[in-house]
């Protein structure tokens, strides 16, 4: 179980990407309050958590009412994974995460960025709902579906943290840094993502 949450945490924590949000967080909050950012920040992750636990639970039936096998959407969403680690390896990822930030920025009606950009597509996008259903439908039993959950919250907490002191640590990490991380981690989310195709090909083969 152990091994289980690890993995799990490790895929979610590159996949959503906690410190990658934080400086997107900070541009967009800049002019806002300290309460009303932290009020964004809780929400948005409130709002994550609540898309990324339904999929979690509910995914698989979703894809069966949709007449998609589990293979097929290991094979679909590996390949999604893999264009993911790709672009964080060149760090075309961020550059969209900024022009998306950009665009909600340079409108001035919109306030409140905890739902978009934030909560979606930033932390529960694509990648992080085709992660979450993944990982449950290779991992049955309630135990399992708990630790996965569990990791799942863990990476939350995480994500808010970095949210709430997005200033301070971009001031700590700095940009070469992030810069470094990020494409260290789409390396082992390039790894991951080839695994999850390995696996469904076995499946749809066997």
């Amino acid at each position: 179980m152990i091994e289980l949450f690890v993995s799990t945490l490790i895929t979610l924590f590159v996949v959503i990407d906690p410190f990658g949000c934080a400086p997107i967080y900070a541009g967009l909050t800049a002019n806002a309050t300290p309460v009303h950012a932290r009020a964004m920040a809780i929400r948005a992750v409130v709002v994550a958590a609540a898309i990324l636990v339904t999929f979690a639970l509910f995914g698989e039936a979703l894809l069966r009412g949709l007449g998609i096998s589990l293979a097929s959407f290991r094979i679909a969403g590996g390949i999604m994974l893999f264009l993911i680690a790709l672009e964080m390896v060149f760090e075309k990822r961020t550059e969209r995460r900024e022009d998306r930030a950009a665009k909600v920025a340079a409108s001035p009606e919109v306030e409140d960025v905890s739902i978009f950009p934030m909560a979606m597509p930033m932390l529960a996008g694509p990648g992080s709902i085709a992660s979450v259903m993944l990982l449950m439908s290779r991992n049955e039993g309630i135990e399992r579906t708990l630790v996965i959950l569990a990791a799942l919250g863990t990476i939350l907490l995480l994500t808010l943290a970095a949210l709430l002191a997005a200033g301070p640590l971009m001031r700590v990490l700095g940009a070469k840094i992030e810069a470094v991380v990020t494409r260290i981690l789409g390396v082992l989310l390039a790894a991951l993502a080839v695994q999850f195709v390995i696996d469904g090909v076995k499946i749809s083969l066997g």
